[in-house]
Parts: structure tokens; C-alpha cells; sequence
């Protein structure tokens, strides 16, 4: 563990059962709480129940869209997190396989049912705090692609990107970032190609996309640090990069916010 994610994760677990205090009046678009209540405490994010650690340990996030705020319910009383806005730039990417872009309709039914594979594994919630000893990078790069830009393929608009891309040379080792359980992982996924998923418990959970080479398999317990696999730029990509993408069951957060991101 890195001194910056030793230093959170001690931060963290000595922090005041006093649930209020504990909450951040805002947080950005994209951005995850870890936060701890008083042991045995309900709480909601919206009205929907969140996990609660037998430590007390909540975490939740705010997708790149929400406007907020976030109404925290700790034992019947509200709080409210505001959620600040953040600028999204246009990202315009020419010289993609035309057939990704727009895809006939057999392979859209295949794009569909491969990505709801994906966000079937996003659902997992059990009680491991794996996320509690920070973060690292997966690798080290120039980062070519932010969380949350727009992107325009060919011309054509797309959906925000759902993570951050780092580009790095073909075959570099992937590092998992935190420890995790392997819930997916499959070499040739039509848009992401190599594709593997780990979850860090409370529905946290890191994706990497587009690998060349897979070393790991669903079920196995892996480390922070342990190679998982090697950068590439199957599916739709146009150069070889690491995407990580990060999120809280269903909602996208941005990798570059996490609490104790060692090197940011």
C-alpha cells in the first residue's frame, strides 16, 4: 500500500462515529464518498438503502450527470450533499472502423448483450472493504481520454466516455489498482475487446477495457499490484491504451477523484 493510501485509509477508519460530521457538504460530478456513521445505522443515498459496514463504513457516489443534491438518510434524519457541475469538453476521434461506430443490426444485438454482461457483474454487494487501503494506478502514461468528455466518432456523437484512457505501449503489464474479486473477464467483447472486471466490495468495482492479454480469471482473488493483464487496443480503439473505468454499481465515477489515489 502506498503511503498516501495508508495515511487515507487510517484517516478513515479513525474518523468520528458522529454520522453529520462525517459528511462532506458538496462533492463533484463523478465523485465517490467513503465516509464512516455509527455501527448499526440505516442510511439511504435518494431514498434507496446503502450498504452499511459492521465498522460503519458507507460509501456512494454522483454520477457525471447528477445535479444533485444528494439527500443522505442516516437513521430517519436527512442530510444533503451538494453536487458541484463540472465542464465537459468534446473529444472528436476520426479513423474508427466505420462498422463500430454505427454497427449493423446483429452485431448491435450482440454490443447489447455483451454489455449487459458486464453491468450484471456491477451488481455484486458484499461486505469486503478492499477499497479502504486506496488506490493505485493501474499504469503509468500520459492520460489521452478524462472521464466524462464527449466523444464524436467519425463525425458522429456518441455517449460520454465512461472512464479515463492512459496511453502506454502495446504488452505493458495492467496492475490492479486495489484488491478485488475477478466477476469478468473475456478477451474479444465487440466494442471493449479484452475486458476485465474487479470488484472491490459495497458495489465498487474497477473495469479495465481493451486488453491485449487476459491473466486473470473470474473468481480469483487478486492484490493491489498484481498484473491482471497487458494493454492493448482490441475492440473499438484507434492506438494502445489502458481504459479504467470505476463504479458504484450502475453509476460511472470518475478514477482520476478516488480517495487515496497514490501519485495523482
Amino acid at each position: 500500500m502506498s503511503l498516501r493510501g495508508l495515511a487515507w485509509a487510517v484517516a478513515l477508519l479513525a474518523a468520528s462515529p458522529l454520522a453529520a460530521q462525517n459528511l462532506p457538504p458538496s462533492m463533484s460530478q463523478g465523485g465517490l464518498v467513503v465516509t464512516k456513521v455509527a455501527i448499526g445505522s440505516k442510511v439511504t443515498v435518494n431514498g434507496k438503502p446503502v450498504r452499511v459496514g459492521e465498522d460503519g463504513v458507507v460509501v456512494f457516489g454522483a454520477g457525471r450527470d447528477e445535479k444533485g443534491p444528494l439527500i443522505v438518510g442516516i437513521d430517519g434524519r436527512n442530510h444533503s450533499i451538494r453536487v458541484l457541475p463540472r465542464d465537459w469538453p468534446i473529444e472528436y476521434v476520426n479513423g474508427v472502423p466505420p462498422k463500430t461506430v454505427n454497427p449493423p443490426p446483429d452485431i448491435a444485438e450482440r454490443i447489447a448483450r455483451e454489455q449487459a454482461e458486464v453491468a450484471a457483474a456491477r451488481d455484486r454487494n458484499d461486505d469486503r472493504e478492499d477499497f479502504t487501503h486506496g488506490f493505485v494506478w493501474p499504469v503509468q502514461g500520459r492520460i489521452s481520454g478524462r472521464f466524462g468528455n464527449q466523444r464524436v466518432y467519425n463525425g458522429d456523437p456518441k455517449t460520454p466516455h465512461s472512464g479515463m484512457d492512459i496511453a502506454v505501449p502495446q504488452g505493458t503489464p495492467v496492475k490492479a489498482p486495489a484488491n478485488g474479486i475477478v466477476t469478468f473477464a473475456k478477451p474479444d467483447l465487440y466494442l471493449t475487446g479484452g475486458t476485465v472486471l474487479i470488484d472491490h466490495g459495497f458495489g465498487l468495482s474497477s473495469n479495465f477495457l481493451h486488453l491485449s492479454r487476459l491473466d486473470v480469471r473470474v473468481g480469483e482473488h487478486v492484490r493491489q499490484g498484481q498484473v491482471i493483464g497487458a494493454a492493448g487496443m482490441t475492440g473499438r480503439a484507434t492506438g494502445p491504451h489502458v481504459h479504467w473505468g470505476f463504479n458504484w454499481f450502475g453509476v460511472r465515477l470518475d478514477p482520476l477523484l478516488l480517495p487515496g489515489l497514490a501519485g495523482r
